[in-house]
């Protein structure tokens, strides 16, 4: 095991690893940058963003093994920049360097199933839901959880990958909308407001907050945030204390954004 698998703090010179060219890329390689550290993108488009910054852009899918190898080998630490990378690709990247998130914690947070079984285990409340990955379950589905949305398991987001359900009888329709993927059919919620926390966890478990942010959608597309959110202090604490029992649970080190629904009764669910 080489050193750069420690937990102390890496010094500037380093190479940094990201696995994604997106804007949140090139924003992790403008702020790695001004810190006095070196970035190396992977990523498939050759004209990605973050790798017209980049100290270096290997052009590649990202599940290709002998870019992994090279990124690894190159890199102290590697980090990605969306969920939606194959978590066997962060498996690989650990066997050369610091990989944060870990594997196992991005497998989680890309797939709504395991997300939502994975939150109630750590005794967290989700929204009401079933999960359909068969024309059977559609017929065993509970009618109280309609009116929902239906959504595919993986790769959904801004809205996509979404289905509104009023009627049982529309479900079979909406399922093949959605191409037959494994979804599951959320119920509809008596939602105050959206919220979420973003929490920094160190591999001691120490962790760091920002102040809980109310977040308003047009569109299934995030269009203004409020930082700080005008929250009773014991409703914020609440929220802290959800986010960093996920973090905990997922022996999660980095940043992560928890979602949340404020209820109309004051309730949080994790979205």
């Amino acid at each position: 095991m080489s050193a750069a698998h420690g937990e102390g703090a890496l010094p500037p010179g380093s190479w940094l690893g990201v696995l994604g060219g997106g804007q949140l890329g090139r924003m992790f390689c403008m702020a790695a940058q001004s810190m006095g550290y070196r970035v190396c993108v992977l990523d498939p488009a050759a004209d990605a963003p973050a790798g017209a910054v980049a100290e270096y852009h290997i052009i590649a899918a990202y599940d290709d093994a002998v870019a992994l190898d090279e990124l690894g080998a190159r890199c102290a630490a590697v980090t990605t920049e969306f969920e939606n990378v194959p978590a066997p690709s962060l498996h690989r990247l650990a066997r050369y360097c610091r990989v944060r998130p870990a594997a196992d914690a991005v497998a989680v947070a890309q797939d709504r199933i395991a997300e939502k079984r994975f939150i109630r285990s750590c005794g967290v409340e989700v929204v009401e839901h079933a999960v359909v990955r068969a024309d059977t379950d559609i017929q065993a589905l509970d009618a109280a959880l309609l009116p929902g949305i239906l959504k595919t398991a993986r790769l959904g987001y801004d809205g996509k990958g979404q289905v509104e359900v009023t009627e049982s009888s529309r479900l079979p329709a909406a399922w093949q909308q959605l191409r037959s993927v494994d979804c599951v059919l959320e119920q509809r919620v008596a939602l105050r407001r959206e919220l979420s926390v973003i929490v920094a966890r160190g591999a001691d478990g120490a962790k760091a907050y920002f102040a809980p942010i109310e977040n308003e959608h047009r569109g299934g597309i995030l269009a203004v945030s409020i930082m700080p959110a005008p929250l009773e202090p014991a409703q914020a604490q609440r929220a802290r204390s959800i986010a960093a029992r996920v973090a905990d649970g997922l022996q999660y080190v980095g940043v992560l954004c928890v979602e949340l629904f404020e209820l109309t009764d004051g309730r949080l669910l994790v979205n």
